[in-house]
């Protein structure tokens, strides 16, 4: 039963990241813990857990604690189906909640490589398996029969307009790979409740109008400065401004938001 990331571990791995499942898309309304949910449901812990996204905050493994990395998340199905993400690869899941009692087994993962593969590679040892969940309010913790521990949070929703979105994946052929390094945390845009989006594409500002309706942005010819830039960073730029003066579809999954065309295809993080 027991699933490692033995091909994430692999050296040099770089794959496409899958878009994760479940959708919040709609007007840019606030998603709460899940989808359809105010936060964790009241009643019997199964009732609690199930539905709601849950930020994996910390693992402590023979005692020794350890901080999780900002995007790690679990599921146990409802809305959007069950998985998550380790910290830097999503992958799907098989679950089943009695009572305080969870049956974890995780299934197909993405491959990229990350900083955080040794985490990765903990966490997804300590989540296969039989797990005992207590849900406190929006704190959860999951206890594995070894005893090392998954502490967890259900983190707010966010909305598509009024919410900065930093850019972590950008990719053409429907396929997002992750941005080089020097545009880390540089990449954000912030659709507005005015009918625009203004944001930076990495090194030029931009600006534009941005009609969010029904899942669907029409993006207007874009207003962006004309700095000269280093060269790694330009196909990024080029790659995001092939989204404007056109529609695209987007769907917000509690706090991850994805834009497509159909060709260019861009994820981002709430920041």
């Amino acid at each position: 039963m027991t699933q490692t990331l033995t091909a994430i571990a692999a050296a040099g791995l770089l794959a496409a990241c899958g878009s994760e499942s479940g959708s919040g898309s709609g007007d840019g309304g606030s998603d709460k813990a899940g989808p359809g949910k105010e936060g964790p449901a009241k009643g019997t812990t199964a009732e609690a857990l199930t539905g709601v996204r849950w930020n994996v905050e910390s693992l402590t493994v023979d005692g020794k604690k350890q901080q999780a990395p900002s995007g790690a998340y679990v599921k146990f199905g409802g809305k959007g189906g069950t998985g998550g993400n380790f910290g830097c690869n999503g992958y799907g899941a098989k679950a089943s909640v009695k009572g305080d009692t969870v049956d974890f087994e995780p299934g197909p993962h993405t491959e990229m490589a990350c900083d955080a593969l040794d985490f990765e590679k903990r966490l997804a040892r300590a989540m296969d398996g039989r797990l005992k969940a207590e849900v406190e309010d929006d704190r959860a913790t999951l206890t594995t029969a070894d005893g090392d521990r998954i502490a967890l949070s259900a983190e707010a929703g966010a909305p598509l307009k009024g919410t900065e979105w930093t850019v972590t994946s950008v990719g053409d052929s429907g396929t997002a790979t992750s941005l080089p390094k020097a545009l880390n945390d540089k990449v954000k845009l912030t659709f507005g409740k005015d009918g625009t989006v203004r944001g930076n594409l990495g090194c030029n500002a931009v600006t534009a109008d941005a009609d969010a309706r029904d899942g669907s942005i029409a993006l207007g010819m874009p207003k962006a400065t004309r700095k000269m830039c280093p060269g790694n960073v330009m196909p990024t730029e080029r790659t995001l401004l092939k989204l404007f003066e056109g529609k695209v579809e987007y769907k917000v999954d509690h706090r991850t938001l994805t834009l497509t065309d159909g060709k260019t295809v861009v994820k981002a993080q709430a920041a």
